[in-house]
């Protein structure tokens, strides 16, 4: 099972824009994506991604906003966040799905490996 391990969160003001990395300690061309999770509530998909970056996956709530990109080269997955609003506060978690699903996915049970997370705090 591919580690993952996130990184890039942190305090900033409303409208600024944080990019959260995600680097896999193997090489794998299955979907990934960006769940997160704010304080008392379940956790959202955010952004998905299939194996090879041609197909993604944005919730309503972040739509034009943010971005989901991944470097397979790198074994890395990347969350470009623009206009940041405090509605984003909460801890950004990178996932993906077993070796060999390569179909985007969206749901919590859709993913095998996840992060640690990592915290976005927004101000107003």
């Amino acid at each position: 099972q591919v580690q993952l391990v996130e990184s890039g969160g942190g305090l900033v003001q409303a409208g600024a824009s944080l990019r959260l990395s995600c680097a896999a300690s193997e090489r794998t061309f299955s979907a990934m994506g960006w769940f997160r999770q704010a304080p008392g509530k379940d956790y959202t998909i955010v952004a998905a991604i299939n194996w090879n970056g041609g197909e993604t996956f944005y919730a309503d709530f972040v739509k034009g906003r943010f971005t989901i990109s991944r470097d397979n080269s790198k074994n890395a997955l990347y969350l470009q966040m623009n206009s940041l609003n405090p509605e984003d506060t909460a801890v950004y978690y990178c996932v993906a799905r077993r070796v060999g699903a390569p179909d985007i996915a969206i749901l919590e049970t859709d993913f095998t490996s996840w992060g640690q997370g990592t915290q976005v705090t927004v101000s107003s």
